[in-house]
This record gives structure tokens, C-alpha cells and sequence, in this order.
């Protein structure tokens, strides 16, 4: 097993309890490697250990911290799949747990169930990541509170079948609180989980990222985006920038760009023209004006 995050001889007992090296054939394409670097080693000790005891966690922090990479070293850590769904104003019964078409068996047409992520990570007891839970309508995540509590059942309303999760069953869910579009979580809801907030990447662990996930090589140029990410991040503290304008993401995309591009330019596509208000987008241009 790969042990890149020099983990505590305790998680990695658990972690080799419940890592799920039988799983050698079913959806293999939705274990990937992540490569989350965790600000703090806590992070991610809490995450495994609260998932290798059956609980739910809940990854919380701004946009573009590194969340869905989270989640994506938990599923490559576990060697779990992970099956996903991205919440929005739309999300419904049949977008998590499936739906019925007409197919034919022989020349004989039949109603086949096509089954949903929540559906298929229940059925293979594999983990099921809810990217920005809070952007879903109330009313319809009620839907699973069996799937997130210690029933682990769901009645399926389309087949009327009683579903249990099988062992292994893990949920990752992820919120960014205050953004737009999204409403504020019950605490209903919010009591099924451990809540772990997941802050911005800084420092050398920000530079050691960029080297590592970008194509960007120029020591010199690495620094300056080290020092461009944590002055946008102060701006953010201090109210001055939306979340947007920090996004890791969003960094780590100027400096592949800014291998082939002038690096303003590179910020410009990636990171200014992403903002909504001129005042923002006049304030990036600035610190970019004064880095590079």
C-alpha cells in the first residue's frame, strides 16, 4: 500500500483492516489517485478514521480547496470506488437512485432499472462522494437520511425494493457555505456527519502541489504564484474578494498556462475574467501587476 502521507502506525492498522484489496475488478475506474496534500496530517487521519467506523464526513471549505481531491485520496487510500453525485437545483429521486427504461430481452420488451450512484456504492459497498450537498432543494435530500444514518436502508420508490448498504458503505460529502446558489444545511441533515473543514494550501505545501500537478518548472515563477495565492487569500480573510478568487484550482491552471503564456495573461484567463466584479477583478490585476 502506498503510505506517500507518512501516516501514524494506528491509521494505517485501520487502513489495512479496511482497505478493500478484493476489490479487483468493479468499477476500478472510479478509484483515482487523488493526490491531495492535507495543510495538516489531522485531516486526514480524521477522515479515515471516522469512515472506518461506518460514519459519514463532511468536507467543508471554500471553492477550489481541494475537496473532490480529498475525497479522491480517501477512495485511492481505501481502494474503495467512489461513486459521485453533483448536487444542483435539479437534483432528484432518479439522478440519485435510478431510473426505469424500456429494453428488450430476446424481441420481448421489458422495463429495466438503470441504478443510481447511491443505488450502486449501497449495492457494492463502495463510497458515495455528494459534491455541494447544499446546492440540492431541501426537499430532496431527505430522500437518503435512511442511507445517512445507522439504518444504511433505502426503500427504492421506482422498484419498491428495500436496499442495504453493504460493508464497506462509506459516504464523503462536500459543502461550501455562503456561496451562491446554495441554501444553509438542516441540522438534521448535518448531525449525520463528522464535519472536517478543509482550509486553502499554503506555503511549501502550495509550492510542493504546483510542482507536482502542474507543468510549470521555473523555481522562480513557482514562488511568485506561492506569494500571488496567499496575498488573494488575505484578501479573502479581510472580505476585499469572493472565495473565487483563491481558488487553488483556479491557481494551479494559471501555472500550466503560464508555461506557454506570459503569466498575467495566464492569470487573466484563470483567475480575472472568472470574477464578477469589476472592483475584484481590478484588485487580482493589481497584485498580478505587482508580481509578475
Amino acid at each position: 500500500m502506498n503510505n506517500d502521507y507518512h501516516l501514524p502506525e494506528n491509521i494505517m492498522q485501520l487502513l489495512n483492516t479496511k482497505r478493500n484489496d478484493n476489490n479487483q475488478e468493479s468499477f476500478q475506474e472510479l478509484i483515482r489517485p487523488g493526490g491531495y496534500v492535507p495543510p495538516e496530517i489531522d485531516l486526514l487521519t480524521d477522515a479515515i478514521t471516522a469512515l472506518s467506523m461506518g460514519k459519514n464526513v463532511l468536507l467543508k471549505g471554500p471553492t477550489g480547496a481541494g475537496k473532490t481531491k480529498f475525497a479522491e485520496s480517501l477512495s485511492y487510500l481505501f481502494n474503495q470506488p467512489m461513486f459521485s453525485v453533483n448536487c444542483s437545483v435539479d437534483l432528484d429521486a432518479e439522478s440519485l437512485l435510478g431510473f426505469k427504461t424500456l429494453d428488450y430481452q430476446g424481441e420481448k420488451q421489458i422495463i429495466d432499472f438503470i441504478p443510481g450512484p447511491v443505488t450502486n456504492a449501497m449495492n457494492y459497498g463502495d463510497f458515495l462522494y455528494i459534491d455541494e450537498i447544499n446546492m440540492a432543494k431541501p426537499e430532496t435530500l431527505p430522500l437518503i437520511n435512511g442511507v445517512l444514518d445507522y439504518r444504511r436502508t433505502i426503500t427504492n420508490p421506482f422498484t419498491n425494493e428495500i436496499i442495504k448498504a453493504k460493508e464497506g458503505f462509506g459516504v464523503i460529502a462536500a459543502i461550501n457555505e455562503g456561496y451562491i446558489g446554495t441554501v444553509p444545511l438542516n441540522e438534521a441533515l448535518k448531525n449525520r456527519f463528522i464535519v472536517i473543514e478543509v482550509p486553502y494550501i499554503e506555503g511549501d505545501q502550495l509550492k510542493s502541489l504546483i510542482q507536482t500537478n502542474t507543468n510549470l518548472s521555473d523555481k522562480n515563477l513557482i514562488d511568485l504564484f506561492v506569494k500571488l495565492s496567499s496575498d488573494l487569500i488575505t484578501a479573502v480573510h479581510q472580505g476585499k474578494l469572493s472565495e473565487d478568487a483563491a481558488s487553488i484550482r483556479a491557481l494551479l491552471d494559471a501555472c500550466d498556462l503560464s508555461v506557454i503564456i506570459p503569466p498575467k495573461r495566464a492569470i487573466l484567463r484563470s483567475i480575472i475574467d472568472k470574477l464578477e466584479e469589476e472592483r475584484e477583478r481590478e484588485f487580482v490585476n493589481n497584485l498580478s501587476d505587482t508580481l509578475f
